[in-house]
């Protein structure tokens, strides 16, 4: 596998409800009227969406540099920190992707937020952000499947997440064709569609996967923070 890349439909991705409300302010209680019906409006837009989609790149040897925060892939040095390369002291590969939900649905949100109806913009923004990372544990699954037995993969990590410097997002993108998924970034090194997410995944017979590691992280916008018991 090397450069491999992935679309979805709303069906293929697992959408955690749950969560969902908890971000919405209701933890374990229904949405009351009329943010009831926004929700539910706002899942029938996503069940139609046509532009989820990834695309993944296997890149190795890699080098790790702990002492300095840095791994070197494919002629690239990434400035990950301490703590990453402690994550991924024993990938032999790294896993890049680029994930999105897709322009559609960042559009529209963005419409409704600005426009007449911001709380229903809102709640598709949160549906979108939910989208986004159903997506990417879609992919996550799927390269999973793909690899040899031997194998095993880490959770995935983020420029701006757990001290991974913001500006290696410009080395990431470089690793792919131009706008990978349809993805670009701006002067700012935000994403845009908004509504997607890259970063990198450790490969290799040693490393091992944990689901949020919420103590490696300082973030206070990540919403498994905010959901975490």
């Amino acid at each position: 596998m090397s450069t491999t890349e992935y679309h979805f439909q709303y069906t293929d991705l697992s959408l955690d409800h749950q969560n969902l409300q908890a971000i919405l302010g209701y933890p374990g209680e229904p949405l009351p009227a009329p943010f009831d019906g926004y929700l539910k409006e706002a899942l029938v837009f996503a069940s139609k969406l046509e532009d989820i989609q990834a695309v993944c790149r296997l890149v190795g040897p890699i080098q790790m540099e702990p002492s300095k925060g840095i791994m070197v892939a494919d002629g690239q040095i990434f400035n990950i920190g301490k703590t990453l390369c402690k994550e991924l002291k024993h990938a032999e590969e790294l896993l890049f992707f680029v994930c999105t939900a897709g322009k559609t649905i960042s559009e529209k949100a963005a419409e409704l937020l600005m426009g007449e109806d911001p709380a229903k913009g809102y709640i598709l923004d949160q549906v979108g952000i939910f989208l986004t990372e159903a997506a990417g544990n879609r992919m996550q699954q799927l390269v999973r499947e793909e690899l040899t037995s031997e194998k095993k993969i880490t959770n995935r990590y983020s420029p701006g997440y757990c001290h991974w410097e913001v500006s290696d997002q410009q080395k990431l993108f470089s690793l792919f064709q131009p706008a990978p998924c349809g993805v670009t970034l701006t002067s700012s090194l935000l994403m845009n569609p908004v509504k997607s997410i890259s970063g990198v995944i450790g490969v290799g017979r040693s490393v091992s996967y944990r689901d949020y590691p919420c103590k490696l992280c300082l973030s206070d916008h990540c919403m498994y923070r905010k959901t975490a018991s």
